[in-house]
């Protein structure tokens, strides 16, 4: 809306005191008019986060959005595919979500028992309440203030950090069995990503949900939803560097290890800071892990050419890995920038 349009549509009116102690304030006639209010018109007062008040008729209040979901299926469809619309209502905010067959007809097994998995593995916070041929209902048990938007982005992060470890030190024994642990434990941080993206997504069009889920304004939604996804691709590296590490037929040698360790090392302390500078609200911590991004650039140059004797086939799966450990960097860079826009008011004079 431009300036001039903010204008017309201001008028100042003075606040008047009846009784000693009321305090009365005028609507503006042809508003009222206009919204078809009388005498006894039933209103609506709301105190917002900045101190403003919001002042609208009962009918304009919107009625609060159906908290129950249900989703069409049937044999033919793709359990992916239903899966899918099961997460989008899960995200919409919506606590009961029924998958129930047209026609009276049962749901295959399969695809039950796949969308069950799903649930249970993907749906922070979900339970199944009812499990029938034609029926499969989940309910979302958990309140917001058990697991806020800070304890959930945590939780993610421990998990990622403990997954880049334990890919390298895969990579370090050559231990196949690590490596499938890593990759086997990624769903645990997507499963929080999407609880995360839910209660933000519930914060953008509920102002009141936002004191609830650990917020302290409707403006930090952006700002943990791109951290929310770097965390999450953050663990997608760790993923890949033990892909990586499956792939390798030979123990990778003493200096070449020693190289990966050091760029390692650096690279998750920068992630492990940059979470612990969102949680604390430090400036300074997250302006020093990106400072130190050149540096993890330089230490990749000297690690690939660590690389150039080794075997060409072992060369660009250890390549790849080389580029998740300084991607994991990166996106610890990316969330310290987002710590500064979250944060800047504390240094700014």
């Amino acid at each position: 809306m431009t300036k001039e349009v903010e204008k017309q549509n201001e008028e100042q009116r003075k606040l008047q005191v009846t009784g000693g102690s009321t305090f009365i304030l005028s609507l503006p006639k042809d508003w009222a008019i206009r919204n078809e209010l009388k005498r006894g018109s039933s209103m609506v007062v709301r105190q917002e986060d900045d101190g403003s008040l919001s002042i609208a008729p009962s009918k304009f209040v919107k009625k609060e959005k159906q908290d129950e979901a249900f989703i069409k299926a049937s044999n033919s469809d793709n359990p992916d595919a239903i899966m899918r619309t099961a997460i989008s209502a899960y995200l919409d905010g919506y606590n009961i979500l029924h998958i129930r067959v047209q026609g009276q007809k049962a749901l295959s097994s399969k695809t039950r028992n796949h969308l069950k998995n799903f649930a249970r593995h993907y749906l922070v916070g979900t339970e199944i309440v009812i499990d029938t041929p034609t029926d499969l209902t989940l309910q979302v048990l958990l309140n917001y203030p058990e697991l806020t938007v800070q304890n959930a982005l945590s939780r993610m992060s421990i998990i990622a950090s403990s997954m880049h470890k334990e890919a390298i030190a895969a990579l370090r024994k050559l231990d196949y069995q690590t490596a499938k642990s890593v990759i086997e434990t990624d769903r645990e941080v997507n499963r929080f990503g999407l609880y995360v993206v839910r209660l933000l997504k519930l914060a953008v069009t509920n102002p009141r949900v936002v004191k609830e889920i650990g917020l302290n304004n409707q403006r930090d939604c952006l700002g943990y939803r791109l951290i929310a996804k770097a965390v999450e691709r953050t663990a997608d590296h760790a993923t890949k560097m033990a892909e990586n590490t499956l792939l390798l037929k030979e123990p990778v040698n003493e200096e070449l290890s020693v190289k990966i360790e050091e760029l390692s090392t650096l690279a998750n302390s920068m992630f492990e800071n940059s979470m612990d500078a969102l949680f604390r609200r430090d400036f300074d911590l997250a302006e020093t892990v990106i400072e130190k991004l050149n540096h993890v650039h330089k230490l990749e140059k000297e690690t690939v050419l660590c690389s150039r004797n080794i075997k060409t086939e072992e060369m660009v799966n250890l390549r790849l890995l080389i580029e998740s450990v300084r991607r994991t960097a990166e996106y610890a860079s990316d969330i310290s920038e987002v710590v500064l826009n979250l944060n800047v008011e504390s240094v700014l004079g």
